[in-house]
């Protein structure tokens, strides 16, 4: 007794139908990662600029300090009295 390999016939236009089907669910899941990416990249985006804000910021605050400080750190009395308050004497 020879066993026959099933063979299924399927009209053209359900074929059709199922592929145009699965075309449609694979768009709608590209679209929905595309958006949970974009949503991502926005959230990184504004931690990076947040962080380099700061960092500006910083930065901006040391050189005001330096400018300041510059004319007061070059007398002698203060130096030594910074010195000892820091504790380096």
């Amino acid at each position: 007794m020879a066993e026959k390999i099933p063979i299924v016939i399927v009209d053209p236009e359900d074929y059709k139908n199922i592929l145009q089907k699965l075309d449609d669910i694979e768009e709608k899941i590209e679209f929905t990662n595309s958006e949970i990416h974009q949503r991502y990249g926005k959230k990184l985006g504004r931690d990076i600029g947040i962080l380099y804000g700061a960092l500006a910021a910083l930065m901006i605050v040391v050189i005001y300090l330096l400018l300041l400080l510059s004319p007061a750190l070059s007398n002698p009395l203060l130096l030594n009295a910074v010195k000892k308050a820091l504790g380096l004497d």
